[in-house]
């Protein structure tokens, strides 16, 4: 009969010692950080956007010949 590899009460306590060792972020740095990720997706929006503007407008220019 096999014999169970797994020991649940040295994984927990594996889990713990290994989420000591993480440096979390202060609250500061993840509002620092959210607001530089939100401003970044804000931009990448407005690129994204405007391109598509100017590619409409460069479709519509070269198949309809005006405007």
């Amino acid at each position: 009969m096999p014999v169970l590899a797994f020991a649940p009460a040295k994984f927990i306590r594996e889990v713990r010692q290994e989420a000591a060792r993480v440096t979390w972020p202060s609250r500061r740095e993840t509002l620092v950080t959210t607001g530089l990720v939100l401003a970044m997706a804000a931009a990448t929006a407005v690129f994204f956007f405007a391109v598509d503007l100017a590619a409409g407008w460069l479709v519509r220019v070269l198949f309809l010949g005006t405007n």
